[in-house]
């Protein structure tokens, strides 16, 4: 007994857990490990779409670094100071938004970007976190599930930008943006009373957005979706490739670097919004399985961190992120396959891309600090 004795710690040394290294940097290393190996996959994928373009490489790789170092920086910041900034960054946003229909840059038809100093962005982007953020710092401070008026003024936090971006004009990204919102308020508790008169205001409203509020080229989309046959060498041809390139890569695929339909550009953006195309054909169903898994596993951590958050601010943001990630992938997947109009959604850290890569991977450091948020519980 008097051996065993001897041999315990000290009281100055203490029972303490010593804090490990990757809660010293504030990072998440199961989070960090799948984004490493899903942006290792899509840089691969990406060479083979542009052909092995080292300028289109160096490009992608640029933004990808610059997209961790903000996903660092991101992390290291208190979940509960994004709480306070949170309707200071909503409030630029809206700026930002308002300046892109007065002095925006346009291409293809649309005004979506802002150009500061030689550096184009695209504040869209921006409000995929800053809508979320801010809707979850109004609701946090409430009573939950929401009140009536509390679920209004929520509603009007993601309608002022969603509209504004509708009119650029880009209509996939003001749903996504407006869906992050949702996200947050349906976590909250909102009442399924109040998602049933949404979805019957949703259906009422379908006919008068057809006809007085959709554009020329947005029904052309759903109508393409519905019949691609209809205009093979028009509206239909984007759908009608990429469904070629899936079918034709089987279950193995036809090799990396081997994709017909990518090598000889009958495949259309092949680099951006039907990449997975490129690998499908490439790879067969095994690599998209096998990227399904490696967006599982993010998505499930995700989940994981926004569960274990001791704070209500903390869940509602570390899960509509998580969220919002998972139906970037749907929608995109969705509308390569054909079963959902094609709205200009990048696969997410696959796709080649500027601004939409920083926000996501700043989005992945704001779920990485709530990871590591010690606030007691409430």
């Amino acid at each position: 007994m008097a051996e065993y004795l001897r041999r315990l710690p000290s009281s100055d040394v203490g029972f303490a857990r010593r804090r490990s290294l990757w809660s010293v940097i504030r990072i998440d290393p199961w989070l960090l490990l799948g984004l490493i190996l899903l942006v290792g996959v899509g840089l691969g994928v990406l060479n083979s779409a542009v052909d092995g373009s080292a300028a289109a490489i160096r490009r992608q790789s640029a933004y990808l670094g610059l997209g961790f170092l903000v996903m660092f920086v991101a992390a290291q910041i208190p979940i509960y100071r994004y709480s306070r900034l949170a309707p200071w960054f909503y409030l630029l946003g809206m700026i930002a938004l308002s300046l892109v229909l007065v002095i925006g840059v346009g291409a293809k038809g649309a005004q979506r970007w802002l150009s500061l100093g030689g550096f184009r962005f695209q504040p869209s982007e921006i409000m995929k976190l800053a809508v979320p953020l801010t809707v979850a710092w109004y609701l946090a401070k409430r009573t939950l599930p929401p009140s009536p008026k509390y679920v209004a003024a929520a509603v009007v936090l993601m309608a002022m930008p969603a509209v504004l971006i509708f009119l650029q004009p880009d209509l996939g990204t003001a749903i996504l943006v407006a869906v992050s919102g949702f996200f947050v308020l349906f976590l909250a508790g909102l009442s399924w009373r109040y998602i049933a008169s949404a979805l019957a205001l949703i259906l009422v409203s379908i006919w008068p957005m057809w006809h007085f509020v959709m554009k020329e080229y947005q029904r052309q989309r759903v109508l393409t979706l519905l019949d691609p046959e209809s205009d093979r060498l028009g509206a239909g041809w984007n759908i009608i490739q990429s469904k070629t390139a899936i079918g034709s890569g089987g279950w193995d695929g036809k090799g990396y670097m081997q994709g017909t339909q990518t090598l000889l550009d009958f495949l259309p953006e092949s680099h951006t919004d039907f990449i997975i195309a490129v690998l499908a054909e490439e790879h067969g169903l095994q690599g998209v399985m096998g990227l399904l898994c490696l967006y599982g596993f993010i998505v499930a951590r995700g989940f994981w961190i926004s569960y274990s958050a001791t704070t209500t601010y903390g869940r509602l943001v570390g899960a509509s992120i998580t969220l919002t990630f998972f139906v970037y992938i749907f929608v995109n997947m969705g509308m390569v396959a054909g079963i959902l109009p094609v709205v200009g959604v990048p696969l997410p850290l696959v796709s080649a891309g500027g601004t939409s890569i920083v926000t996501l991977l700043a989005g992945f450091g704001i779920l990485m600090a709530v990871s590591q948020d010690k606030s007691p519980v409430n």
